[in-house]
């Protein structure tokens, strides 16, 4: 296994309490987690890749019932200061759910031979499911960790993991903890 990190959305806007479009207590609970992961990864030397929301202020997501958020140029779009990238690590700017819709992540990950995503962030039912089944899409192997993303409704987060881990898609999409997957590595 080749891998390389895809957080999705872990900004201001969505982290933040006071953010646009806030996931609330539970995407504060990641956090611990995802500087666990990081921490590990940087170690090992493997890509860590940001995918953010980076909208225009009159996007049509915006005709859902979503609210503006991720416009870009504005702080919402930051990654959260607990996240902080270093140099190494890639920022993908999303206009839609997937981090690989129309972005150059697919062509960057096979320049640097990844073979496996490892996804988390926010949120569950929407970037993260987005980008991980466009992962195998683009041929890539998929490993969602269930404990490192959130949803607004810890009911909505534990319905897609179920979804996800009943995946017909298995062994090409692995649901785990971040534990099991620190072990792999």
């Amino acid at each position: 296994m080749k891998p390389a990190i895809v957080l999705t959305d872990m900004v201001n806007d969505f982290i933040r309490l006071d953010g646009a479009l806030p996931v609330g207590e539970e995407g504060l609970k990641i956090i611990p987690r995802l500087q666990k992961l990081l921490s590990a990864c940087r170690k090992k030397n493997i890509p860590i890749i940001y995918a953010n929301d980076a909208l225009l202020p009159n996007d049509f997501m915006f005709e859902s019932q979503m609210r503006p958020h991720g416009i870009r140029g504005t702080a919402g779009v930051q990654i959260i200061d607990e996240l902080k990238p270093e140099d190494s690590d890639l920022i993908v700017h999303k206009r839609r759910l997937s981090a690989f819709f129309k972005t150059d992540l697919d062509i960057t990950l096979k320049e640097w031979d990844i073979d496996t995503i490892i996804v988390g962030g926010v949120a569950a039912e929407v970037c993260v499911l987005s980008t991980a089944y466009d992962g195998i899409s683009h041929n890539f192997r998929v490993i969602v960790l269930e404990d490192c993303c959130a949803s607004r409704f810890k009911e909505i987060h534990g319905h897609t993991i179920a979804v996800l881990k009943r995946s017909p898609m298995y062994p090409l999409l692995r649901v785990m903890t971040l534990a099991k997957f620190l072990q792999e590595i």
